[in-house]
């Protein structure tokens, strides 16, 4: 906790008050957060902006790169990962936040270093709320922003929304900007909208960017349960003005509604995407059954012959598992030698079926169900 401001740590009480009574959702905004001078070398050590890292859900490469690789990055990110590993550091966090047994990411899935063009925004939304390795619950988002003399007409500033469906003046926003070693810490659910407006840069800033540091906590289960699903977004409503009859579009005007409507395209790509995949897994599903359901014939018809004969395995080929056994008239060394080298050959067709059955993808991604199933059987 060395690289944590000290007065801080001395306000968990404080920042506990604040994060609980937090609307629209609990947040807690840390100025000052780490020691300045480590925040500084984090800032030095801050990766160049890669394409390779740019790669939007769409498939595009876009204006923001994320770097996941932290240990990778400098000595400070190694020191800013031994931090967000501690057994100390996150018992503090749940001390602010009220979580318990918070579980730290070695993925850093979705964190990382986040770098932000001129013209880049983040559309509203919830994040995802399972993680896709672990199926951990992901409960809480630390950001620590990194950009000195940071100006809020810029954009670029943090905005938590109560729900960015209802009209504006219905909604109820905090926003907050990003400047240099201020944290943001704030809860995951199925409620928590947060996003921000483009970065808009002066032609004098065209060299900068709006960089951040992000880590994400996770708990093995959850008092209230959320259905899984992945980030969700809500594309910024269109200032009424310029939808306003009689209203004569600029060139500004025009070029906002453009965006508006590609950036709903692609949600829309991405979730016909989305679809189309989950409808391929779900006909992967029933074929898959279909297999298990003849398997699982083939394996009782053996059983059957088992009982009634001597010990049999099976034969090397699928087709040998529809073979009837030799005759038990006679129980000579030849006739008891056939009958093993029968059951030996369709033992060994069964375990191929079975392996191949386990190894199939769906196979792995249905075992935690399995075990479910099982469990409730018991």
């Amino acid at each position: 906790m060395k690289i944590i401001n000290p007065d801080v740590v001395a306000q968990a009480s404080l920042l506990r008050e604040k994060f609980a009574s937090a609307k629209p959702f609990g947040h807690v905004v840390i100025d000052n957060f780490l020691q300045p001078e480590l925040c500084e070398t984090v800032l030095q050590q801050f990766p160049s902006f890669d394409e390779r890292l740019a790669m939007n859900e769409n498939g595009h490469v876009g204006r923001k790169a994320v770097n996941e690789k932290v240990a990778s990055l400098g000595s400070a990110y190694q020191e800013l990962d031994k931090l967000a590993s501690s057994d100390e550091f996150r018992t503090f966090v749940g001390q602010i936040t009220g979580l318990d047994n918070l579980l730290y990411d070695p993925y850093y899935f979705g964190g990382g270093s986040h770098e932000n063009l001129s013209g880049q925004g983040l559309d509203v939304h919830v994040d995802f709320t399972h993680h896709p390795v672990t199926n951990w619950h992901r409960r809480l988002n630390l950001i620590i922003y990194l950009n000195h003399d940071w100006d809020p007409a810029w954009g670029g500033n943090i905005e938590l929304h109560k729900n960015p469906r209802l009209p504006p003046e219905q909604d109820e926003v905090v926003t907050v900007p990003p400047v240099f070693n201020r944290a943001v810490l704030f809860e995951t659910h199925n409620s928590s909208w947060h996003g921000f407006k483009k970065v808009r840069l002066p032609d004098e800033e065209s060299d900068r960017s709006r960089k951040s540091f992000a880590l994400y906590y996770y708990t093995d289960d959850r008092e209230q349960k959320v259905r899984p699903h992945s980030t969700i977004y809500v594309e910024e409503h269109v200032d009424p003005e310029i939808t306003a009859p009689g209203h004569t579009l600029s060139a500004t005007d025009s070029q906002t509604i453009r965006d508006h409507v590609m950036t709903r395209d692609h949600h829309l790509g991405r979730l016909y995407n989305n679809i189309t995949d989950l409808m391929g897994q779900l006909q992967d599903a029933r074929e898959y059954i279909q297999h298990l359901q003849q398997f699982e014939v083939k394996f009782e018809a053996l059983q059957r012959e088992q009982v009634a004969a001597p010990p049999q395995t099976l034969p090397a080929s699928d087709d040998a598992l529809n073979q009837a056994p030799p005759p038990m008239a006679a129980n000579t060394e030849a006739d008891i030698a056939a009958q093993l080298a029968l059951a030996s050959s369709r033992e060994q067709a069964l375990r191929q079926q079975l392996s191949a059955i386990e190894n199939a993808r769906l196979w792995k991604v249905s075992q935690p169900l399995r075990r479910l199933i099982d469990r409730m059987r018991g």
